[in-house]
Parts: C-alpha cells; structure tokens; sequence
C-alpha cells in the first residue's frame, strides 16, 4: 500500500520545510492487535535530510482516539481544579501512580473536542464550564503514537468544587481538589505534576493569569 498526498513547501520560522507526507510511503500495514485500543505493524520507508531514500523500517503504532483535556481555572478566586487517580503507565516507575492531572476524555464518539470538555468536566469533577479557551494541539508521544491531544483553559466558579467523582462503570476512582495557583506552581516546580498536559496548561496559565483576571468579569 502506497500512502502519499500531494507535496507541499511550507516555511517554518524563517525555514523551508520541504518534507511532507508525500515524502513517507506505507509499504504494508498489519493490524497486530484490536482491543480498546488498537496496534498496527506498519513497513515504510522515507525521504532523507542528504537526499534518496532510506530502508524499509519496521515500526509499531499505538493508534488511539484523540484526546481533550482541559485545565479548570477559577479567575475570582485565582485557583485551579485538579483531579487525581490512579494510572496505570506510572506504576512501574513512579511512587506516586496517583497523579495530578486535567479534566480529560477520549474524542471516541460523534463529537467535537468542546462538547467533549463540558462533557468530561461535569463526569469527572461536576463542574459547569463557563468559558473555553484553547491552548494548543500537540502529539504527546508521535514516535510510536497517533494520539493528538486538544489542550484547554476553561473558566470555572470553583466554589463548592471538590469530592470522588467518575462513573462507577468505568471503573473510575477520581479524587477532585482546589488549588491556589501559587500552590499547584508549587507542584509542578518540585515535580509532584508529572505529566505533560498538565505542565502545559499551568505554564500557559502563568504568562496569561492576568489577561484572564482582567477579562472575567463579576463572578458569576
């Protein structure tokens, strides 16, 4: 099987990017595993930086739904909600499987990454979005995933937030708590935050708190 598009030259920063997907051929593509998730087998080949081909390359592919995750932040009270549960890629090599992460779903049905949001902030935190800002889009692990996550800001009242959240039938044990900003800083500076949606969304918060403040209006 042959995967190609049309080339394109695109400019980044002042360079020319002349590799595009026309650059990449699929030789073959196997499905190794199908569950929840999925694992194909792919044979290819692709362009080189000094020019011609290189070999054919085996690689496997974790291919998986999208992901949204979302970064609660309460202007009037300048403090996040965080939730927290355990997972299971930390348990091998962290003490602390229990992480501090985003309001986050899978994009696995006929949804936009907004609906999915409000969706994931009312079943994992019982909260009402009030006002979504995007972030970014990246791909947290592309050398062996097709996973892209859609990365948010929303504004939230906070007040009252916290409590055991998730549904019972997916087998979710969700702990949600506030935190001051300066406290969840805090947390991501002694390396207690450890994962990469969630130092993203903190990092954009603290070049952007006080545009957000300003621009919130009377609490709701």
């Amino acid at each position: 099987m042959l995967w190609c598009c049309p080339r394109l030259t695109t400019t980044l920063g002042g360079h020319v990017t002349d590799f595009t997907r026309a650059d990449v051929e699929v030789l073959d593509r196997q499905n190794g595993f199908k569950g929840f998730y999925r694992l194909d087998v792919l044979t290819l080949r692709h362009r080189l930086f000094n020019g011609g081909w290189g070999p054919a390359l085996r690689r496997e592919l974790f291919v998986r739904h999208d992901a949204v995750c979302v970064l609660p932040y309460d202007p009037w009270l300048d403090q996040v909600v965080l939730i927290e549960q355990v997972r299971i890629g930390a348990i091998d090599k962290s003490e602390q499987p229990w992480m501090l992460e985003l309001v986050a779903g899978l994009i696995d049905k006929d949804e936009s990454p907004e609906e999915v949001a409000h969706r994931e902030a009312e079943e994992e935190a019982g909260l009402k979005l009030l006002d979504l800002t995007p972030i970014t889009r990246y791909f947290p692990s592309p050398g062996g995933s097709d996973e892209r996550v859609y990365l948010y800001l929303a504004l939230v009242d906070s007040r009252g937030a916290g409590g055991i959240h998730g549904l019972e039938e997916e087998g979710e044990d969700i702990r949600v708590s506030c935190w001051s900003r300066a406290d969840a800083m805090g947390a991501l500076s002694s390396g207690r935050i450890d994962n990469a949606a969630t130092i993203i969304a903190l990092q954009w918060l603290e070049m952007n708190v006080q545009q957000l403040r300003d621009n919130a209006g009377p609490q709701p």
